[in-house]
């Protein structure tokens, strides 16, 4: 017996409408987490490749001897650390003037710090530990896993 002007909804339309939003909600999460995923390996791909292009171009400046007072027999002409790269070195020549190759370190996006694994030209190619005589290429400490299976150590 229901009044002609009393509005609301039943307890199965409350149902039913609950439900439908439960299932939308349950199908956007696994959305939402690939694509903070995506834009995790993005922004780690960046940083990667910001890192090494810097690597690089400290190894052709010092190669080409632009670079002053450099230790290159023991250091075979890479940085001694990222640090380096950030604070700059004296060019050849120059008194005051520095030449830096990064204005900071990036952070990695999934240690969230600016930490990176580093390799030396003396160290293995897949080796974890540093030997510390020069920074010949970096990668992520952490031990996650791409979709495809590759560790993101391995970028």
């Amino acid at each position: 017996m229901r009044r002609k002007n009393q509005r609301g909804l039943t307890l199965v339309e409350l149902i039913v409408a609950f439900t439908i939003m439960s299932l939308l909600t349950a199908m956007s999460v696994p959305l939402a987490r690939y694509k903070v995923r995506r834009e995790k390996e993005k922004e780690l791909r960046y940083a990667l490749r910001e890192i090494r292009t810097a690597i690089d171009k400290y190894k052709d400046y010092s190669d080409t001897g632009k670079l002053g007072n450099q230790k290159k027999a023991e250091a075979d002409g890479y940085p001694e650390s990222l640090e380096v790269l950030v604070e700059g070195v004296k060019g050849q020549g120059e008194v005051d003037k520095k030449i830096r190759f990064l204005r900071r370190i990036p952070r990695d996006p999934f240690t969230k710090s600016t930490e990176w694994g580093k390799r030396s030209t003396q160290d293995e190619p897949t080796s974890t530990s540093w030997g510390g005589q020069n920074v010949f290429d970096i990668y992520t400490k952490t031990t996650e896993k791409a979709k495809d299976g590759t560790p993101y150590s391995d970028w």
